[in-house]
């Protein structure tokens, strides 16, 4: 993406043309003038629309004050000892049926949170039927999933676990292996009376990811840095705003605290085709015909690093996605600086990836068949049936292979 220009949008020229340059960069880095970088980019419009009244599109407002948006803060309440087990468990094969998935799997964190994929294989390769969402600030989504079938993030751990087009296991058979693994079994000891259960391995999981905060250049802004946003990325906010974009994405995350119909003004999947069990969003969880192609309306942060975009990855360029967006749920046409304008707002909310604390991983519970047919040991043995040193577990956050550990 080229680097955004500094120029004010034409139609606020005429505000500007008395004040002197330098105090005309400190307006359009403030809070002050953002109503009116909103103003000129509804007149450029042509005012509002009847799109816009019908989806709820905001009036003007200083972000800052107005309380749609909210700057995002890294958690101090999280337990230390918890995310570290959580990150290890995040990471661990062990967790899958046959040992070849982790959760970073399909939400890599070096990678934005997600695998880049349209959709993600499972245990026997075979490609699921919707996109994976990122998990860094999954925290802030009101629900867990597109379709919200999980109201929390543990109850949200729990499911890839036991799916058989995911991860594939049993539970009892996971809570087994890790309570007999040496290392989880004295964190568990220290860090839950009641040891390792299903509940206490799940909530480890979600204390991690509720540790997985990626604050940006937006949040520096809203606290005050006006220096933190450029001219033309706070062009693009003010468009973001007066498209009707915030009555969807807004607060801390920029969205998850909503369903919507995806084709509320346009037909979406009339004019895609191919409809899919998983179109059919909050349905499949409600059986109501009012929550048919609605989903959870995903979170805006870091969404310059999560293509392929929508539940059905059917876009991989962030600008065609934001287009799409506007046609079908505002009814709106962007043109391409406009495009280009939102898109500059939308990689200031690119946060730093979290530094990560994962152990060393654990050596594999299960052992390849051997080349003659010979009995495979029982899985969670966590030796080979030679009795050699157990190989170093396969990482699946793109690093390098983690030494194993002695189980």
């Amino acid at each position: 993406m080229r680097a955004p220009d500094r120029a004010a949008p034409s139609s606020l020229l005429p505000f500007l043309v008395l004040i002197p340059m330098n105090t005309t960069l400190h307006y359009l880095r403030s809070g002050a003038v953002i109503s009116l970088l909103v103003l000129a980019a509804a007149c450029q419009r042509g005012g509002d629309s009847p799109a816009a009244e019908a989806t709820g599109a905001p009036a003007a407002a200083d972000p800052r004050t107005s309380g749609l948006f909210a700057a995002l803060t890294v958690p101090t309440n999280l337990d230390a000892e918890k995310v570290e087990m959580g990150a290890r468990l995040y990471h661990d094969t062990n967790l899958s049926g046959d040992g070849t998935q982790s959760c970073s799997s399909c939400h890599n964190i070096a990678e934005g949170g997600d695998d880049g994929l349209v959709s993600s294989p499972g245990i026997n390769g075979i490609p699921g039927p919707i996109n994976s969402p990122t998990t860094l600030n999954s925290h802030l989504n009101f629900v867990q999933f597109w379709d919200g079938r999980a109201a929390t993030l543990e109850e949200q751990a729990a499911g890839p676990v036991a799916n058989p087009g995911e991860m594939g296991a049993v539970w009892t058979e996971v809570v087994a292996y890790v309570a007999a693994e040496p290392w989880y079994a004295e964190k568990f000891a220290a860090e839950y009376p009641d040891g390792v259960t299903q509940t206490n391995i799940t909530h480890a999981i979600a204390e991690f990811e509720r540790s997985l905060v990626t604050p940006a250049r937006f949040d520096a802004w809203l606290q005050g840095d006006d220096n933190a946003m450029t001219a033309a990325e706070l062009e693009g906010l003010a468009l973001f705003q007066s498209t009707g974009c915030t009555s969807c994405h807004n607060g801390a995350g920029l969205g998850g605290t909503t369903y919507q119909r995806m084709g509320l003004i346009e037909n979406y999947f009339e004019d895609r085709g191919n409809l899919t069990d998983a179109d059919n969003g909050r349905f499949n969880v409600t059986q109501n015909e009012e929550d048919r192609h609605k989903f959870k309306v995903p979170i805006l942060r870091n969404i310059t690093l999560t293509a392929p975009y929508f539940h059905d990855g059917s876009h991989t360029d962030l600008g065609e996605a934001v287009r799409t967006m506007a046609r079908y749920q505002l009814g709106k046409t962007l043109n391409d600086g406009e495009v280009t304008s939102i898109v500059a707002f939308l990689g200031t909310l690119q946060g730093e990836t979290p530094t990560l604390n994962v152990p060393p991983l654990p050596a594999s519970r299960f052992a390849a068949a051997p080349a003659d047919g010979s009995a495979v040991p029982a899985a969670g043995s966590g030796a080979p049936a030679d009795g050699s040193a157990e190989a170093s577990a396969k990482p699946n956050d793109g690093s390098a292979a983690i030494p194993a550990v002695a189980p």
